[in-house]
């Protein structure tokens, strides 16, 4: 049975999630953030030297990294479920899409985040910081579109992996004018299985 090393209000989520897409056998084992500092407890450390949520352990295979993880659950796991055959003309779309949200576009989110805390200090980024979430995120816009889903009509591991950097620019207030993901986390909320993970994981302030 995967094991999910969770952390609350994270990254993590988004593993329960498509865990319960995918009906698939799990376990939690819980992990609470500082209350003063806001970082993950040392429990952490004793999984992998990182210290850091997501990770899961399967057959006591220690995966770390949110794309790495659902790439190797819907491969090992998925029965060809919520993937694209790598020979199908939408794969290159997909692995793109899979990686980006990491990659590129929660990078000026977390620098909104952290130079908003240094007040007049970070004045001089903040120019380029809104810049670029709004590149980004006018980019996750538009290859949304009026799709129900990024690959198209059907749901899939993309959309799991991209959750998170739209419901956090939702929450930092930035995304007011990007319909088409607004609506796409409406949809997503309403998926019983994002329900039923949110259930397993505990209070989630991003998904609301």
């Amino acid at each position: 049975m995967i094991q999910v090393h969770h952390l609350n209000n994270s990254r993590s989520q988004r593993i329960l999630w498509l865990l319960e897409e995918l009906q698939l056998p799990y376990e939690i084992v819980q992990h609470t953030r500082n209350t003063e500092s806001n970082l993950a407890p040392e429990s952490l450390l004793a999984v992998h030297p990182l210290g850091k949520s997501p990770l899961i352990v399967d057959d006591g295979e220690v995966v770390i990294e949110s794309a790495a993880i659902v790439e190797y659950i819907v491969r090992k796991h998925g029965g060809g479920r919520l993937t694209t055959d790598y020979n199908s003309p939408d794969y290159p779309r997909y692995l793109q899409l899979l990686h980006y949200s990491e990659g590129s576009a929660m990078l000026p989110l977390m620098l909104n985040m952290y130079v908003g805390r240094l007040g007049d200090a970070g004045a001089p980024l903040h120019d380029r910081i809104q810049s670029e979430m709004h590149n980004h995120l006018s980019y996750l816009d538009t290859e949304l579109g009026d799709k129900n889903y990024f690959m198209g009509s059907e749901f899939s591991a993309v959309d799991v992996q991209l959750s998170f950097t739209i419901e956090i620019a939702r929450f930092m207030n930035v995304l007011d004018n990007k319909a088409h993901l607004n609506q796409f986390l409406e949809r997503i909320h309403a998926r019983p299985a994002y329900q039923k993970a949110v259930a397993r994981g505990g209070e989630y302030p991003f998904g609301g």
